[in-house]
This record gives structure tokens, C-alpha cells and sequence, in this order.
């Protein structure tokens, strides 16, 4: 997403405009960028920690406290970044589709690669937000156990 910018033309009326896209023009797109950002943070972190303790062989989750910390952890990342792909999802369908009751057309058209790379990074918040959701699963279990 970071990445996704775009310059191109477009005609309304017989009149050619040029159009350039860039990600951070959407605060819902900024969203998305910063969600997926401290989502991965935060995930790079319990795998560092799940990695030391796996070295000391030793408990993954060693109290109730840090199981319920993780758990805490994810569930707010699993909604975030449901929160934040949702957010960018109605944006990108507004640049697909266009307004419908004015002569704005979409800019998926010109702006192909650019609506590409959203329409990928959208995806992929969402299988984070699966991913996250499935850790939350697995907290639960180990949570059950104490």
C-alpha cells in the first residue's frame, strides 16, 4: 500500500485532466498503512518471544497475566485491522465504481495499477484480520488450560 501511487488522464466532457492517486491522499488508506504496520509490530513481538522462550526451552505463555495480555493484544489487532481494511474497502469501491449521480467517473480505469496494489493490500488486511482472529482461538485454548 505504502507504495501505491499513480499518474494518469482522464476525459469529462471532451476536457482531458490529469489525475495522480497516492495512498496517503486517504486518511482511510493512512489508516490501513499504520494499522498494518503496528499489527505487524505486534506480531514480530510475540514471535521474538515465542522464539527465546522455545530456545530456553521453556513455556511459550509462562502465567495466566501474559496469556491474558496476548490474548488482549490480539483481539484488539483482530478488530483493528478489520476496522482499517473495512475503511480502505469503501473507499477503493468508490474509486471503482465512480459517484453514480454526477459525471465523476471511476478512476480504477486510468489509475488500473494503483487500484490494483489497494485492492491486494485490502485483501490482505483482511487475511491478517483472519490470521489474528485464529491466534485469538488459540489464546482461548491455552487460557482454558490454566
Amino acid at each position: 500500500m505504502a507504495t501505491a501511487e499513480e499518474r494518469a488522464e482522464i476525459s469529462i466532457y471532451g476536457f482531458r485532466l490529469p489525475v495522480y492517486s497516492k495512498w496517503s491522499f486517504s486518511s482511510s488508506f493512512k489508516y490501513l498503512v499504520g494499522m498494518s504496520a503496528a499489527s505487524a509490530v505486534h506480531s514480530l513481538i510475540q514471535l521474538f518471544l515465542c522464539l527465546v522462550k522455545a530456545v530456553k526451552k521453556s513455556s511459550a505463555i509462562p502465567s495466566k497475566n501474559q496469556a491474558w495480555l496476548i490474548f488482549a493484544g490480539d483481539q484488539v489487532f483482530a478488530f483493528a485491522m478489520m476496522s482499517a481494511g473495512s475503511a480502505a474497502s469503501g473507499v477503493t469501491n468508490l474509486n471503482r465504481t465512480g459517484i453514480q449521480h454526477t459525471a465523476l467517473p471511476d478512476f480504477c480505469k486510468p489509475l488500473h495499477s494503483f487500484c490494483g496494489r489497494v485492492a491486494v493490500s485490502v485483501a490482505f488486511a483482511f487475511f491478517s484480520c483472519f490470521l489474528l482472529a485464529t491466534s485469538v482461538v488459540f489464546d482461548v485454548i491455552k487460557l482454558s488450560r490454566y
